[in-house]
């Protein structure tokens, strides 16, 4: 076992690293790794208060963290802390027993057949948001169109008819309490939640209103008998044995779905359409390969035949991964890049950071959808990319996800032109990572 500790990235004498953390998190965690390595300590707060996370940025870490050493690597940190307080103990954040009688119920929900026969909504929301587009002018926002389709498609295939009331408290719930966390996360003096601080009360209020519209739907679907194919009322047909799960396990269940279904959707076809509209050779690409399939609205057998549609996603999500860290905290001493991490050591790794690790990618900042070739990705490590986790926790609607996400972009560039109009996008790594502000582009309609 190594006797030395990470090297620790340099900071303030009476703060650490946190006004940079706070300023620029992402800056800071891409500094960390060009000046002191794979493996580095961040020291953050004042001294007597001081916090340690330890961020492994190399691929192999990665690997040991998520995957060969999973059991070890608990999500007893402080950041899934502040998601379960936010959303509940729903698979994302559940662990050991219960983390296992969800998965066993939920699994069968996520099979490839079953999310396959969502793919029909999902073309009739993208052609509706196509429709919309042709009286909505030139210039749009990219990410509130994005997360007002996604938000319709997941909401659709969760409440079905319902869909209408928890769409507009999810879009202004989820923002809300994504930054109180973040804050929250990197807070050495973070006051207890039941403090009437004025944070506290905005994200109190916040989800006491989303749990409540998820009760309600959930207490009204189940007076109604719970008929229907939408996940709720699969979720509350659910049965393992003559188990079933609880209403608030239900609700815990949504409000990740609700999450992942359409907040990293959103993002993921934000950026992908930005960088489109920045390299028009591979808009005009994607769209000479959806007219390849008769310009119809994709079904998921027709996604299979949109290979360069499906590599420009996944360079866009390379480069802005919507799950832009994960955290752990580990059991038991441990060696990791010949550096000693002790025991109880709170732990962070980065697709960001490792998704541009120059000894993976070869000029990683550069748009370039063909690194995501069949032959290309064979060969480099399988842990230098991981959007969707890694291991035996890896998001279980990764295929929901990409599905809908390669419908989505296929009608959007069938139908439109698209030309970003700013070069840069600020970002905001709140729960996802953000754009902290609007991120215009022009459409044409093009038919």
């Amino acid at each position: 076992m190594a006797h030395t500790l990470p090297p620790a990235l340099g900071g303030s004498t009476l703060l650490g690293v946190l006004p940079d953390i706070r300023r620029d998190t992402l800056g800071t965690f891409e500094r960390a790794r060009r000046e002191a390595g794979d493996v580095v300590r961040l020291l953050a707060g004042p001294p007597r208060l001081r916090t340690t996370t330890y961020a492994f940025f190399h691929p192999d870490g990665v690997r040991h963290t998520m995957a060969t050493e999973a059991d070890r690597y608990r999500k007893d940190n402080v950041f899934y802390e502040e998601v379960r307080w936010a959303l509940g103990d729903g698979l994302l954040n559940s662990q050991d027993a219960r983390w296992l009688r969800q998965r066993r119920f939920i699994q069968p929900l996520f099979t490839r057949k079953r999310i396959a026969g969502y793919a029909a909504a999902m073309g009739e929301e993208a052609e509706a948001l196509s429709a919309r587009w042709r009286g909505a002018g030139d210039t749009i926002d990219l990410h509130s169109e994005m997360s007002r389709v996604t938000l319709r498609v997941v909401g659709r295939l969760l409440f079905g008819a319902d869909v209408e009331r928890a769409v507009p408290v999810v879009a202004r719930v989820f923002p809300l309490l994504g930054e109180h966390a973040r804050l929250r996360a990197y807070n050495p003096l973070r006051p207890p939640h039941g403090w009437p601080t004025p944070a506290n009360r905005r994200a109190a209020k916040a989800r006491a209103d989303i749990r409540r519209v998820c009760d309600e739907l959930i207490a009204a679907r189940r007076a109604d008998g719970a008929g229907g194919d939408d996940l709720m009322a699969l979720l509350i047909a659910a049965r393992d044995g003559d188990e079933r799960l609880e209403d608030a396990e239900i609700r815990d269940q949504v409000l990740i779905f609700l999450l992942a279904g359409h907040d990293t959707t959103a993002i993921a076809l934000t950026f992908a359409l930005h960088l489109l509209g920045h390299h028009p050779e591979a808009q005009a690409r994607v769209r000479a390969e959806v007219a390849a399939i008769d310009d119809r609205t994709p079904g998921a057998e027709d996604v299979e035949h949109l290979p360069y549609t499906t590599m420009v996603l996944k360079e866009a999500m390379r480069l802005y991964p919507p799950a832009w860290a994960f955290g752990r905290k580990n059991g038991a001493e441990d060696e990791v890049g010949g550096h000693r991490v002790p025991a109880g050591a709170e732990i962070v790794v980065s697709p960001w950071v490792t998704h541009r690790h120059p000894g993976f990618w070869d000029a990683p900042e550069r748009f370039d959808p063909e690194r995501f070739k069949p032959e290309l990705e064979a060969e480099r490590h399988r842990h230098a990319y991981f959007p969707f986790g890694a291991g035996p926790r890896a998001c279980i609607g990764q295929y929901f996800s990409m599905l809908e996400a390669a419908i989505l972009l296929a009608v959007i560039v069938r139908d439109y032109e698209v030309t970003s109009v700013t070069d840069r996008v600020p970002l905001a790594p709140r729960i996802t990572l953000h754009p902290a502000a609007p991120v215009p582009a022009r459409v044409r309609a093009l038919h």
